[in-house]
């Protein structure tokens, strides 16, 4: 029996088959037509359930079209969050945070964690060691950043992703490299001082970039969206089916 996960952010799409809660191959996709693509994949193989994850609402007629190529669809957005609320999660939370929280919970049982998404925004979620989300924040992510600085100020290029960024700039663009590197950096340490024994989870496109930085102990689990649809999935399967 094997499901389909999909995790639909703001800028890509991630995707992977699943049979229980383990993962298979994954799927990236980066252009205008998600749902034409989430389709496609299922051409060979329809699978048992689909489960859906958006940053933004789907269209009742997307529902639909998704309905069709599937035993059974699980949505999970901001008007379908029913399944979620069995989670003791807050129903503000996007999707996407919701099941890395689920995820993290399952990985680390009874260990307090810390998780930090580097994705478009930097979101920071933490769960203490009795499985109870204790609250986050969300800040611009990385290339956002980037963005911004240029968008903004008529004066300053936009900078791509540096391989390496010094502590100090020696010239506009250096400085802007080093500005933003360094300011995620702080943000991330300044968290983590005040809870020192967290288990410290890295995870979105941005991760790896940022682990290497780091002097503390992390785990990297760039997949941890898609783990907690899984779980989500195979619990909604165990008792619903």
């Amino acid at each position: 029996m094997s499901n389909l996960l999909v995790e639909i952010g703001n800028t890509a799409l991630k995707a992977a088959w699943c049979d229980g809660n383990t993962l298979g191959k994954i799927f990236r996709y980066q252009g205008e037509n998600m749902i034409s693509y989430i389709i496609s994949l299922t051409e060979r193989q329809q699978p048992f359930v689909m489960t859906v994850s958006s940053s933004e609402v789907l269209e009742d007629e997307t529902i639909a079209r998704l309905s069709k190529v599937c035993g059974h669809l699980i949505v999970l957005d901001a008007r379908h969050t029913d399944i979620l609320m069995h989670y003791n999660i807050p129903d503000y939370l996007s999707s996407d945070r919701a099941a890395s929280i689920i995820a993290a919970r399952f990985m680390f049982e009874r260990k307090p964690c810390a998780i930090f998404d580097f994705g478009s925004t930097l979101t920071i979620d933490f769960v203490d060691s009795t499985g109870r989300y204790s609250g986050g924040n969300v800040s611009p992510g990385f290339r956002t950043r980037f963005k911004a600085l240029n968008r903004y100020s008529r004066s300053l290029p936009l900078v791509s992703t540096p391989v390496n960024a010094d502590e100090l700039g020696s010239s506009v663009e250096s400085s802007i490299e080093s500005g933003v590197v360094s300011g995620i950096m702080f943000e991330i340490e300044g968290y983590l001082r005040t809870r020192p024994d967290y288990i410290v989870i890295f995870t979105g496109g941005d991760a790896i970039y940022f682990a290497k930085k780091m002097k503390n102990s992390i785990f990297v689990v760039c997949n941890l969206v898609l783990m907690g649809l899984a779980l989500i999935t195979d619990e909604y399967v165990r008792k619903n089916i």
